[in-house]
This record gives C-alpha cells, structure tokens and sequence, in this order.
C-alpha cells in the first residue's frame, strides 16, 4: 500500500474508504479498482450514465453485495461485510432505487420490519406507530400510521422508504440512491431540509441523482462513474452543470448507426400522438401534453432518465393507462383505445420492460409463450390447428436465431437474450402496424444485444414502425433513426441524426430546458 492510500484511509475526513474495488459479474465488470472517499458529514454526490457503476458501488458499502477484490475501511480499519445486518450495525442504511415495501403491511409495520421494538416478549405496536407518526411528521406527511402501503401513491411509498431509515438511533452513513425519483418539487425541499438536519448530527450522505440542478442545490462533492470506472472527484463549488455533463459522456465513441438512406419526410405517418397527458395520484402530471409521430419504417428512439414517463407513455398507447388523455392516430384514424387486447387487434404490439413478470408465462413452454397473442391466427372454426402453431413458431425461431433445442422445452431453459427474442417473436406474430419495445437490452449481454438491435432493423426494414424506449445513452443513438427526449413526463428535444450528439440528449434529459433552448444548443 502507498503512503498517499495509508494517508486517506487514516485521514479523519473519510469515514469511508474503498481502495481498488472490483466486481465482476458473468460476462461484464461492473467496476474496475475504484477507489472512492467518503467524506464525514458532508453530501458525497455520486453520478454516472445508467450501468456506470454506481449503485453497484454502493451495495458493497451497504452489505448487499461483496467486491470480488479490493478492500473497504471504515475510521481508518478495515471491514468486511457479509451482510446488510453488518453494514447495519456499523451504523450503515440504504434507500434503494427501486422500492422495497411490503404493500399488505400497514406503514408502521414496513418501517419497523427487521428492526422490531418489543415489550414484555410481544412487539410494541404502540410504540411503533408512534415513532413513526413522529418521524412522517417530521417528513411533513403525517399520515395514519396503520395505513396499508397498498393504499399510498408512489410519492408516500418513497416518504415511507426515507423514513425506515430514519428511526434508526445509530445511523452514521446514510445512502440515497434516487430518492426524488417519485417526489413532487416540495416534497423535495422536505427533503433536503432532512438531509441539512441530518448532516448537523454529523451523518454522512451519499446522494445518487440524474437530476443535476439538484445535485448543485444539495451536494458537497460529485463523484463521475463512467464504465465501471472512477472518473473524477471534485467539490460543488468547483464545477458547473455543463462540467458534469462532459465528464459523464468523455469522448464520444464511433456509433454503429447505419443510415439507410431514406427520405423520411416521403414516409406515411404510422402513428401519431397529440397531447397525451397522465395524471399523477396525489397532485401533477406523469405526462404532460406528450405529442409526437413516428413513420412506417422509422425507428424511433424515446431517451430519458428514471421518472421521464417513457414506460407510461407506452402503456397509454396499449390501453393500460384508461385515465390518460389525448389522441391517439394511426395511420391517420384517431382510435378509440380499448384494453390491451383490443390495441393487439388495432395493430399495436409491446415488449415490455420486465420480460419476466410481463412478457412471459414462466409455466409454458417456449412454443405457447410464442404464440401466446396470436393463437387467433392458428384457429380453424375455434379449433386450434397444431401444425399451423408448430409452422408459425418454427418461422420465428428460424428468422430469429433463437437458439432452442427444442420448443416444447421450458421458457425458463432459455438464456435471456433468447427469452427476448421469444417475447419479440411473440409480437410479430400478431402482424403489428406499430411495435413498442421498452427497454429491449435490458439484462442480456452484449451478443444478445447486438442480435436484438438487428431484429430491429430487420423489421423497420420492412415498413414497421417502432419506438424504442431506452435509458442507455450509446444504445438508442446506435439505433434510433430519431430521438425524443423525455423529462419530467414533457418532450424536451427532438432529434434527428444531424443534430443528435450525447451532449444535446443528456442536456435535454437531465436540464429540462424547453425545445427551442435544446434546438439551440445542438
């Protein structure tokens, strides 16, 4: 070990220390010999694009994951955690990005799950449901203690996640990982009047956010992940948004995009959105007034970052959001939108997000989660027909690649690049005029990626219409034949692929700057 380590581990200003931390996982290293500081009381802000690192990095500190090498100090000295009850007892917590609450307790009940106040041997429910009135008090959302989780709007649910973590007297390091993601603008200001309070007791934060201007109001230092890799470290004061910004996105990489050389504007209009608008429970908009149009063949690529409405937009156009509002016109006829299955019929097709719990039935075999919306087609007088399915399946495995010994094995036999291309093959099949994919890389590696992205193609190819929501940056660029920004649930730029760079798509995704600010600077 070097002097200049030996001195940061020991310098009194770290509470924490990590030196050379890697991790690897199958097929990706997600972080590669970082080594990271955290600052006593102060607000050690944490950036990168999606898939940076970052909430990787901080499983390890909060005892949810271990490094694969490399070493982590606390005061000095080091330690090991084999698991959240041991960061925990260091005095360790952590707000996860996705939530992580039990909806058929009550509030007090999550809030005190693994941290149980008893008397006389019984739990102490009164006791629980004060403490917790008094800390949602503190939170300025005084609700009933004994409310189901169930009953909350997403906003409470992330109130009640802060405040689990909030009752605990030996709290020393606290993690943030997204924690506005789900807040209205003042339940934000609740919160970072918290975060003050809790820095004047001398409690250290860690604070992950896609929103810059926040990370200007709240942070002390801001650290750049980029690929696994530990960029730079420097103090807010220093630095400004547009800083940030060239730091994360570093030299531009070349883009695999290939140009097929078609005159878009000679293209019919596929399908057309005009002022799509979602309410929010409890107050404001997932969508405000979304309007937008994608031509037959076109790609379209839909950037934004967590809470930028990319996934509700689509599941307004699948029926699966009633209560929007706005049009919805394809190929010139305004539709009125039904349930899932009558958007099938009207020529719309999705893969969803979590292939998993919505994309495939986990207890039928590949050919029937292939066929699974289009059995319909395989029918002669309401008899399903098994050599029409067998044909149909065999079709898609074929011009697929799907790499399948046989398909009646298990969908679950499947890697998950090859589960993806069941649940795309399963949306061809219905012949679509339009085909939504959200997020269609998502946990598949690289070859698979690369598999999917030509499917993509190959389909646009032949007069489909797509639009492909993704958060990775380098992806919907290499892809997309154009890109629409997402923030906040507004459309902040449009792009075509002159005036698309990643400077222009962060700029609009993270500054929220209306669209002639976003034409402008591109």
């Amino acid at each position: 070990m070097n002097d200049e380590i030996n001195n940061e581990i020991k310098n009194e200003e770290n509470i924490f220390y990590v030196e050379n931390i890697d991790k690897v996982y199958p097929g990706t290293k997600a972080l590669n010999q970082v080594t990271y500081a955290l600052k006593r009381g102060k607000v050690n802000v944490l950036i990168g694009e999606n898939g940076a690192g970052k909430s990787t990095l901080m499983k390890m500190i909060a005892g949810i994951e271990k490094p694969t090498s490399g070493r982590m100090y606390m005061d000095g000295e080091p330690v090991s955690f084999q698991s959240t009850g041991d960061a925990k007892a260091k005095g360790i917590a952590i707000i996860h990005q996705e939530l992580s609450l039990y909806p058929e307790m009550n509030i007090f009940q999550n809030i005190f799950v693994g941290s149980e106040h008893t008397s006389s041997g019984l739990l102490d429910d009164r006791e629980h449901a004060k403490i917790a009135a008094e800390v949602l008090k503190r939170l300025e959302h005084p609700l009933d203690p004994y409310t189901k989780v169930k009953d909350l709007s997403v906003g409470e649910k992330q109130i009640v996640e802060i405040a689990r973590n909030l009752v605990d007297p030996n709290l020393r390091i606290l993690i943030m990982d997204e924690p506005t993601s789900s807040l209205s603008a003042q339940e934000v200001n609740v919160l970072f009047r918290i975060i003050r309070d809790l820095l004047a007791q001398d409690i250290t934060i860690v604070y992950i956010s896609h929103r810059l201007e926040e990370i200007m109001q709240i942070g002390d230092r801001v650290t750049v992940l980029r690929d696994g890799n530990l960029i730079v470290t420097a103090d807010v004061k220093d630095i400004s948004v547009n800083w940030i910004v060239e730091k994360m996105v570093g030299t531009s990489k070349s883009s695999s995009y290939v140009d097929r050389g078609i005159e878009w504007e000679k293209q019919p209009t596929a399908l057309k959105l005009e002022d799509i608008t979602l309410p929010r429970q409890g107050g404001g908009y997932l969508l405000d007034r979304v309007s937008l149009e994608v031509r037959a063949g076109e790609i379209l690529g839909i950037y934004g970052l967590l809470g930028a409405g990319r996934t509700e937009l689509l599941e307004c156009i699948m029926g699966l959001r009633p209560e929007h509002t706005g049009s919805v016109i394809l190929y010139g006829e305004k539709l009125s939108i039904g349930d899932i299955s009558d958007q099938v019929a009207q020529g719309f097709a999705i893969v969803p997000e979590d292939r998993q719990k919505e994309g495939l039935v986990q207890t039928l075999n590949i050919q029937k989660n292939t066929t699974l919306s289009s059995l319909r087609k395989w029918c002669e007088r309401n008899i399903l027909k098994k050599q029409l399915e067998d044909d149909a399946t065999e079709g898609m495995i074929r011009d697929l690649h799907i790499k399948v010994a046989d398909k009646s094995l298990p969908i679950l036999s499947l890697s998950g690049g090859n589960q993806q291309k069941v649940v795309i093959a399963k949306g061809i099949l219905t012949d679509p005029k339009v085909m939504l994919m959200d997020e269609p890389s998502r946990g598949i590696d690289v070859g698979a990626k690369q598999e999917v992205f030509d499917i993509i193609r190959e389909y646009a190819e032949k007069g489909l219409a797509i639009i492909m929501v993704s958060s990775e940056l380098k992806e919907v660029m290499s892809v997309a034949d154009r890109v629409v920004v997402l923030s906040n649930g507004k459309v902040t730029g449009s792009f075509d692929r002159a005036s698309m760079t990643e400077t222009s798509l962060v700029n609009a995704s993270y500054l929220g700057h209306d669209l002639h600010q976003i034409h402008a600077q591109s």
